[in-house]
């Protein structure tokens, strides 16, 4: 069971990224998805999450701005993010969860299976 997160790079503010969350080893289809980001020195923290229903979550400081979104066919979940600032500057994870209930979604402890990062700068 492999996560491989992609798509991170150097961007300006109020550009546009789209980040892709592909697996491997495993149906996304039967997983919840989150994405979650760490700053340097601080706290790995949730930005995004959508469930096998296809409902979606997000934090506050992301919304209407990055949209997640999955692509059963592909084995793949996209996070497109709009208006990006450079508060949005992170170390950017998914992270997969076949068991998680909708009170935990935003806790990183309830995902078990984790990609490897890709690096989001945006500079102003």
């Amino acid at each position: 069971v492999q996560l491989q997160a992609s798509g991170g790079g150097l961007v300006q503010t109020g550009d546009s990224l789209r980040l892709s969350c592909a697996a491997s080893g495993m149906a996304l289809s039967r997983y919840a998805i989150g994405w979650f980001r760490q700053a340097p020195g601080k706290e790995r923290e949730f930005v995004a999450a959508i469930r096998w229903t296809t409902n979606t979550y997000y934090t506050d400081s992301v919304k209407g701005r990055f949209t997640i979104s999955r692509d059963n066919a592909k084995n793949t979940v996209y996070l497109q993010m709009n208006s990006l600032k450079s508060e949005d500057t992170a170390v950017y994870y998914c992270a997969a969860s076949a068991t998680i209930i909708t009170s935990t979604i935003s806790n990183s402890g309830a995902y078990g299976y984790w990609g490897q990062g890709t690096q989001v700068t945006v500079s102003s």
